[in-house]
């Protein structure tokens, strides 16, 4: 068995998380079976792009129930950190994709602003909020790599926030649940960090 279940929902970066993972000596595979997510050690949830594709796809998948009633570690990371919250803002026709109701929370797209285009691109600085494991060794104002158009709100279940036009969630707890909205894999020695944390919780 693996280390890592990568839910293969059609997200980028999937090689780039693999060899990340791969560097710290952890093995991953890819899979969209419900049975090997269920046995899986760690799971995590990649994704970019919109909120209402990849639900429609986990739809398809019949992995929509499965997610949510998965007992060991899972990781959100980028999109994936977003579907763990309840809805996801869609600009098209004005409604919003119902996600995986985790976290009670909508996210949000960023709203136009002078000087803060979208989507959010680059590096920016976490503000640790609360203290967890999957940010053990990591310093406060570490710098992450984001690509974004979509931001998920502050609340109890924040662990890192960051700034762009207004502070946002970088990082979310829900009992198994962790989200990020960085690349770990993109994101040097924190975001390695980040990643070998995950790979110790228990």
């Amino acid at each position: 068995m693996s280390d890592v279940a990568i839910i293969d929902n059609g997200g980028a970066n999937i090689a780039s998380l693999r060899y990340a993972l791969e560097r710290l000596g952890a093995s991953s595979h890819l899979t969209s079976d419900a049975q090997e997510l269920r046995t899986a050690r760690r799971v995590i949830l990649p994704g970019v792009g919109a909120a209402a594709d990849a639900m429609t796809r986990l739809r398809t998948l019949g992995l929509e129930e499965v997610i949510p009633q998965l007992t060991q570690p899972v990781l959100g990371i980028c999109l994936g950190m977003q579907l763990l919250f309840a809805s996801s803002e869609e600009s098209d026709d004005g409604e919003d994709t119902e996600c995986l109701g985790l976290i009670a929370e909508r996210v949000a797209r960023f709203p136009p602003r002078r000087d803060f285009p979208v989507p959010h691109m680059g590096w920016n600085q976490a503000r640790l909020l609360t203290p967890s494991p999957l940010f053990a060794g990591v310093r406060d104002g570490d710098h992450f790599y984001f690509v974004h158009s979509y931001a998920a709100p502050l609340g109890p279940w924040t662990l890192a926030a960051t700034d762009y036009g207004g502070e946002f969630s970088a990082a979310v707890h829900h009992g198994n649940f962790h989200g990020v909205q960085f690349h770990p894999e993109r994101s040097a020695q924190p975001g390695a960090r980040v990643l070998a944390n995950f790979l110790e919780l228990g």
